[in-house]
């Protein structure tokens, strides 16, 4: 198997560069590039097609959030997912980030091996998100205004699809799922697939949304 494929974006040398000790330390896990601002994180995203970019929020010029919005929109990089990094939790710019396409998000305080479960994960698609941050994030998108809500494309979810979806926005993992239904975790994977494609989720950090968004989970305060 081929390594996952990292673009580092921070605008701290330093930290970057310890971010790709620690990544290119792991033999699945190769980074392919490094950017100190949004604007060359693009043009770095769509010179080295990236399977996973790490990016900062606030960076000078172009911040993370328009990064992001424009990776996430560009067609050659469909395949390209978003990994966000914050100071902090409550960071008013994280929610914006997840709805501009991003499929996770991560703390930098976190221990190298969250990190690098993190990524594999977020290859993958299944984003990791603590359940704190993902409780804040998804109260504060719920709490702003859409114009719409997807009540049209949920009435063509299974009454399975719906309980998976349910327990997708309350956090559960593949396994945590196939065990609370008493299915296998390749039956969980097939109905993920089928949400995402009825629902148009890029991922499954999306799902969370549509979950929470739908009212199937309500924000903890």
């Amino acid at each position: 198997m081929s390594a996952v494929r990292v673009l580092l974006v921070d605008d701290q040398p330093l930290l970057r560069h310890s971010l790709a000790m620690i990544i290119d330390n792991e033999p699945d896990l190769s980074v392919v590039g490094e950017a100190g601002d949004g604007a060359r994180a693009v043009a770095s995203a769509r010179s080295t097609r990236p399977d996973v970019v790490l990016m900062d929020v606030r960076m000078p010029h172009v911040d993370g959030l328009e990064a992001t919005r424009r990776i996430c929109a560009d067609p050659a990089l469909s395949a390209t997912r978003v990994l966000v990094l914050s100071m902090f939790e409550l960071d008013e710019y994280v929610y914006e980030a997840l709805r501009a396409g991003a499929s996770g998000f991560l703390l930098k305080d976190a221990r190298p091996e969250e990190l690098i479960e993190a990524i594999r994960r977020t290859h993958r698609g299944e984003s990791l998100f603590a359940p704190s941050i993902l409780t804040r994030l998804v109260s504060c998108y719920v709490a702003a205004p859409r114009p719409d809500r997807p009540t049209t494309a949920l009435r063509r979810l299974t009454g399975r699809e719906v309980e998976v979806l349910t327990l997708i926005g309350g956090g559960l993992s593949n396994d945590e799922i196939g065990t609370a239904l008493v299915i296998s975790v390749k039956t969980v994977k097939t109905h993920i697939t089928h949400l995402m494609a009825k629902l148009a989720a890029r991922d499954r950090a999306q799902l969370v949304i549509a979950a929470f968004d739908a009212g199937l989970v309500r924000p903890r305060h």
